[in-house]
């Protein structure tokens, strides 16, 4: 007799309480080996896929895709038990799937050594021999695994499972009507189940136009928009801001850019050289890279410059840490910059990849406006917000003339510090801006 193991939703590290179910990688009866992921979630900080520690038979799923799971919750159950499966079934679990301990989960547990082995899913062959539980909660999707009669059709119907022939057996679905989505048009479970939702669908009667225009769209707010309306308004009812800005003149540092490029080698952005300066300006000022520690009455000045930027991507709006930034040059950062922007445009972005920063930088110019007031990515202190450079009229040496100008903001908590220090802050960061030897004096 297999023994069936629940796997519940593990904790996916700082802090996060759930996570909502995007895809699923496996179906029930489908065979998982260990540290294969059977399930891709959406958590407030990024896009997971999330790991088996059991190998052997997927008998039942929990939750369906769009719905969000607590942090212990059940995600599926395993029959493990190589003795009792299929030869390719056994094989596929791997020796592991024999009863022994499960691993700790490949990036959650403690052995980060092994990387995760992902083996093509096989359908089951045969049916596994297992208790029937207690009734399920009416949010798994799974249908008990129990000894099935074999089924034989009237003609050869391109179906291996057994799972999938009692759950077409028990909708009234003809396994003749239908045209397999797998492999050599194997009908698979989703083939079955897609063609009992069109027998039970009932017609749906059009809404009335004034009922839909009354109402409007409702728009959850979960996953990555609900986790940053709830930091946003923290952040605007615990942190008593404050937002000071200033014009300045980039031509220089355009310039300087410009010849930086021109002799070759990796391009530097100008979020670089802007993220150069603020770990400049943090240097003079240590203020503005601190936390307010409330439960202890504490200023927190922090030793490294974790510097977060505003990254726009299809999901909303993250903002990505570069680590150690005070450590690195203007080449080094523009890398990490190109390296976060593309894992979090592609989805791809780690938990850790969003959280620890100490100072923020949102180059908000890309969207071809000229100044904001910044909102404080708590529990930071302090943001800085850029305008786009654009030419425009400016007294320079005296005469009249044509520049390019950005506009620099600096949001900061007054708990922190007062605006004498803000103000020194932001006009270094304008006078490096304006003069890059500046810089190059305080190195």
């Amino acid at each position: 007799m297999p023994q069936v193991m629940e796997f519940k939703l593990p904790d996916l590290g700082e802090g996060l309480t759930e996570a909502e179910i995007v895809r699923w990688l496996v179906a029930v009866g489908d065979v998982v080996a260990i540290d294969q992921p059977v399930v891709e979630v959406e958590t407030a900080k990024a896009m997971v896929e999330v790991p088996c520690p059991y190998g052997g038979v997927v008998t039942a799923r929990f939750g369906e895709e769009g719905e969000e799971l607590p942090v212990g919750a059940p995600l599926i159950t395993v029959a493990v038990g190589a003795q009792s499966l299929p030869a390719a079934a056994a094989e596929a679990a791997g020796d592991e799937g024999s009863g022994e301990a499960p691993r700790p989960l490949i990036g959650y547990g403690s052995d980060h050594s092994r990387p995760a082995r992902r083996r093509r899913v096989r359908p089951v062959t045969a049916a596994v021999s297992a208790p029937v539980a207690a009734p399920a909660p009416a949010a798994v999707v799974a249908v008990p695994v129990a000894p099935a009669a074999p089924v034989a059709p009237a003609g050869p119907v391109p179906v291996i499972s057994p799972l999938v022939r009692k759950l077409a057996r028990d909708g009234g679905v003809d396994l003749r009507a239908l045209h397999g989505s797998g492999p050599e048009g194997l009908i698979l479970r989703a083939d079955v189940e897609a063609a009992l939702a069109a027998l039970r669908a009932p017609a749906p009667a059009p809404a009335p136009a004034a009922a839909v225009a009354a109402q409007g769209e409702r728009i959850p707010l979960k996953g990555l928009r609900g986790a940053v309306a709830e930091k946003l308004s923290r952040s605007r009812s615990e942190i008593p801001d404050a937002t000071c800005w200033v014009d300045a003149d980039a031509t220089e540092l355009m310039a300087a850019r410009a010849a930086m490029n021109a002799v070759g080698g990796p391009k530097i952005s100008v979020l670089a050289l802007l993220a150069r300066i603020c770990t400049a300006a943090l240097a003079k000022y240590p203020e503005l890279n601190s936390t307010v520690d409330l439960a202890a009455k504490e200023i927190v000045r922090l030793p490294s410059v974790h510097l977060g930027f505003a990254a726009q991507t299809e999901r909303g709006l993250v903002v990505p840490v570069v680590r150690d930034a005070q450590g690195r040059n203007p080449e080094s950062l523009s890398a990490e910059f190109a390296r976060l922007t593309e894992l979090a445009r592609s989805g791809k972005l780690a938990p850790a990849d969003l959280t620890g920063g100490t100072f923020t930088l949102n180059n908000y110019g890309v969207f071809g406006v000229d100044g904001s007031t910044p909102i404080i990515n708590h529990p930071e202190a302090a943001m800085l917000g850029v305008g786009r450079i654009i030419d425009k009229p400016w007294v320079h040496e005296g005469q009249l003339a044509v520049r390019k100008v950005v506009q620099l903001s600096l949001t900061f908590d007054h708990r922190v510090c007062d605006g004498g220090t803000a103000g020194g802050f932001l006009r270094y960061v304008a006078d490096c801006v304006e003069s890059p030897a500046v810089l190059l004096r305080s190195l």
